[in-house]
């Protein structure tokens, strides 16, 4: 019997391990720049093309490698930043597996110019698909040029799969923040099809955070800073009121790595409790400083994994750490027992005599009623006659409700509604401003008037979308937005998408974009907090630009206009919401699920009654 196990070869071997390492091309990416801030450099440029499809170059001013190391640094599990199994409980860099640059060259062509500073001249290598096609002398500056082109060309289901432009160069954002985020002192640069996204100069923390999210930021954070034996907590958590329900910014970092980590976060959002509503998240910046020995971060291949050796005690400190931020720049409003220059308040005393009451002057001689000059000219305008313009109008009235039931209201009825209204129910009744009650024949029909106004304005959003025939209400004074890069990408390709259901926005450059105009229903919306829930939504749908991209436009818009709770309706308010929602495809439920109508069965009303 032959022997059927074989040894890999190492382009197949590669090309498994780019699977896990290089997943898209904020993978690259993130592992180029990533060995850039390792070798020491001060100044990253990062230039894609095609979001990174057709081509993702990265440049550095770092060390540089010598012929033989450049040869040598695209061989698996070749590395010079570990030598031994120990050092992985040491780890002072990024990058320690040796497995990037093997599995990017497994899967595209690229392209490394290299030289040190004792060289007088570099190294040009050229490789494809894993195989060393050329290696010659070069002239090239210090450092590092990575050029990868055509990413995933020999593996065309992993290139099939790739999302659209919009939604790489959305993870290639996101990739970059988290590293510029732990590196304020390189200057990072980043263009996309030679549009420049990012010009990060060198600065601190804060003023890296305000030059990535906007100016608004330095208003909405405060500083965390708690030392302690078992770990070192800097960075900055927002304020109460900067809580949003989508697209907080939110970044957990240990020992420079990003990291996820659901039981740390749990700890911030716990510090908020009862701070911000229900549902809604603060954005933060935390950055943990432990001991190397304590950690463990080799348990995944994207490194965003981390261990730690006592969980509880650090999640102690960070809570305690950001209540303490919270309480510390009095974020929180507090009583003031200083009141010295204060004015006093008089104190009420009974025996004191009793102050002067302003007096009212009017003329008791005055009748509303009798005519005077200014309205003389109108005595004439109403008929002597008016009581015969309403004869024969005595007879029963005939209305039908929406389940096409008649109902007769008699001249009795309608003169002494106020007296009756106890002995016969309205059409439809509100209760507690929430939910519209109505009778069925199978029972009490219980409808939320919020989520049904949601369903009617969805469907309606989506039908101006495929029509193009959006109502825009322009504004007197045009409100400027400040949107962070990232968030930019997104709404430049939902631009047509807004325009079809009424805004008129204008680009300013830089992420301020004008908004000169809205949808006529959505007057006296916070268009700052719209727009930018607009975006969150739309990062969250990872499908291409089209019926995806219109059903979460939509949604938010019509979250935002709908009905709120509490809004008292008329009968006829009630009648119109209950009758337009019976006309929408879906009366049952809104578009994220939630449940519009339900029936209270006339059986189970008895039973409650005994």
């Amino acid at each position: 019997m032959s022997d059927i196990i074989q040894v890999l070869p190492d382009s197949v071997a590669n090309q498994i391990a780019a699977g896990e390492v290089i997943q898209r091309p904020a993978s690259v990416i993130k592992e180029l720049v990533e060995n850039a801030v390792d070798a020491g450099a001060d100044t990253i440029n990062v230039v894609v093309v095609d979001a990174g499809r057709t081509s993702i170059q990265v440049i550095d001013n770092g060390k540089g490698m010598s012929e033989t190391d450049a040869r040598l640094s695209f061989e698996r599990h070749a590395t010079s930043k570990i030598r031994k199994a120990d050092d992985l409980f040491d780890l002072h860099t990024m990058g320690f597996r040796g497995e990037a640059l093997a599995s990017i060259a497994a899967v595209a062509q690229v392209t490394l110019k290299t030289r040190m500073a004792t060289d007088e001249i570099g190294t040009q290598i050229n490789i494809s698909g894993g195989k060393v096609l050329s290696q010659v002398p070069v002239s090239c500056p210090v450092g590092c040029n990575f050029s990868v082109e055509n990413l995933f060309y020999n593996v065309p289901a992993r290139r099939k799969f790739l999302k659209s432009n919009t939604t790489e160069l959305n993870n290639i954002l996101q990739a970059f923040e988290r590293i510029v985020l732990v590196n304020p002192g390189i200057h990072f640069t980043l263009h996309s099809n030679g549009v420049e996204v990012f010009n990060l100069r060198a600065s601190n923390l804060r003023q890296r955070i305000v030059d990535i999210f906007g100016k608004r930021f330095n208003q909405d954070i405060l500083p965390v800073d708690v030392e302690t034996t078992v770990c070192k907590i800097t960075g900055f958590v927002g304020k109460p009121e900067s809580s949003k329900k989508k697209g907080a910014h939110q970044y957990l970092f240990a020992n420079g790595r990003y990291m996820k980590h659901p039981y740390f976060h749990k700890a911030v959002q716990g510090a908020f409790e009862r701070l911000i509503p229900v549902g809604e998240q603060v954005p933060y910046f935390i950055y943990l400083e432990v001991n190397p020995e304590n950690i463990d971060v080799n348990i995944h291949p994207t490194k965003t994994e981390i261990k730690f050796e006592d969980e509880q005690t650090i999640w102690q400190i960070l809570i305690a750490a950001v209540k303490e931020a919270i309480g510390k720049f009095n974020d929180v409003p507090s009583i003031e027992f200083d009141t010295q220059g204060k004015p006093d308040i008089p104190v009420f005393n009974p025996t004191a005599p009793d102050v002067a009451v302003p007096k009212v002057d009017y003329d008791p001689q005055y009748n509303p009623f009798k005519p005077t000059s200014r309205s003389s000219s109108f005595k004439n305008s109403v008929p002597s006659e008016w009581t015969e313009l309403y004869a024969g109008m005595q007879h029963p009235q005939k209305e039908q409700n929406l389940f096409g039931e008649t109902q007769e209201s008699s001249e009795d009825d309608i003169m002494t509604s106020t007296s009756i209204i106890e002995e016969k129910s309205p059409v439809h009744y509100q209760y507690k401003g929430q939910y519209i009650m109505t009778a069925v024949k199978s029972g009490l029909m219980i409808i939320d008037q919020h989520r049904a106004h949601v369903r009617i304005l969805y469907e309606g959003y989506l039908r101006q979308m495929e029509e193009k025939k959006g109502n825009s209400q322009k504004m007197l004074f045009p409100e400027v937005v400040q949107l962070a890069p990232s968030d930019s990408v997104i709404l430049d390709n939902l631009m047509t998408e807004m325009e079809r259901v009424g805004f008129d926005l204008s680009n300013l450059g830089n992420g301020s974009y004008a908004i000169n105009g809205i949808p006529a229903e959505l007057e006296g919306v916070d268009m700052n907090v719209l727009l930018h829930q607009v975006v969150a939504s739309a990062k969250e749908s990872s499908a291409k630009i089209g019926d995806d991209i219109y059903q979460s436009l939509a949604l938010c818009l019509a979250q935002h206009a709908a009905i709120p709770y509490g809004q008292i309706l008329g009968n006829d308010e009630m009648d119109n919401l209950v009758n337009t929602l019976f006309g929408c495809s879906n009366v049952n439920y809104t578009p994220d699920g939630k449940v519009i109508i339900c029936i209270l069965k006339q059986k189970e009303i008895d039973q409650l009654m005994g």
